[in-house]
């Protein structure tokens, strides 16, 4: 008999926190800092308004900021995520439901975090609100590489190779997140999708209109829509793998 189980892959922010209360503007802020000071090195303009349409460009175009920066200013992908990640106190930022270690403990099968935020940040939150424990790995942005190259999500390269690691199959992995690109391109390779919608209202990387399609619709890539990723467990028949 075929084994049904989910893979669970887990987005981190805006999906098990709230990184839109405090964290994404933070953020914002920080990479705005670094970008105008690399900008300004290369004689760019770097005022205010400049800077941020870049950094919302450098996003919709490779999924990332952090891949236009490298990609045309050739910083170094830890310098700015370190620079864009410091916070002078991060627990007092992280706003999280309660009950999501029970969910976790709850559902079948592997749970592997995957975050297109850095490793160190990624631990910090999930020691703060209690889930570190609770998943088999950590797959964070800079380990996302394909043939030595940064490839985050949304890249079905990554994905394909993430599949080909586990020894598993694409029909049974479950992706469970809020950004919808990323759930386009997991859905093109046969993955499960489930969209979190809860902490998309006041997302800063997210258009309103983009925000109200999301909310009001349900886009045919995502197999399970849901408020709160505590709503899984209820869902579960949905998600199994295609026998």
């Amino acid at each position: 008999m075929p084994n049904t189980t989910p893979l669970w892959l887990f987005d981190l922010d805006n999906t098990l926190h709230n990184a839109s209360h405090a964290i994404f503007p933070a953020i914002n802020v920080n990479m705005n800092v670094f970008m105008t000071r690399v900008l300004s090195d290369a004689g760019l303009p770097a005022d205010a308004d400049s800077v941020n349409a870049l950094r919302q460009r450098y996003w919709k175009l490779y999924g990332a900021t952090l891949l236009g920066m490298v990609q045309h200013h050739q910083v170094r992908p830890e310098e700015f995520l370190r620079d864009a990640h410091h916070f002078d106190d991060l627990p007092a930022m992280i706003r999280a439901e309660r009950g999501l270690l029970h969910l976790l403990e709850r559902l079948p099968g592997k749970k592997i975090l995957l975050t297109n935020a850095p490793l160190n940040y990624a631990r910090a939150v999930l020691r703060h609100i209690g889930l570190h424990r609770h998943f088999a790995k950590h797959i964070s942005i800079e380990s996302m590489r394909v043939h030595r190259q940064l490839r985050p999500k949304p890249s079905r390269q990554l994905l394909r190779k993430l599949v080909a690691r586990e020894r598993t199959s694409a029909r049974r992995c479950v992706l469970v997140e809020d950004t919808a690109v990323n759930l386009k391109s997991a859905r093109q390779l046969g993955m499960r999708t489930v969209l979190v919608t809860q902490y998309l209202p006041g997302n800063p990387h997210v258009p309103a209109q983009s925000v109200r399609r999301l909310m009001s619709s349900h886009p045919s890539y995502v197999d399970v829509k849901l408020r709160s990723v505590r709503q899984l467990t209820k869902h579960l028949h949905r998600l199994q793998a295609r026998k």
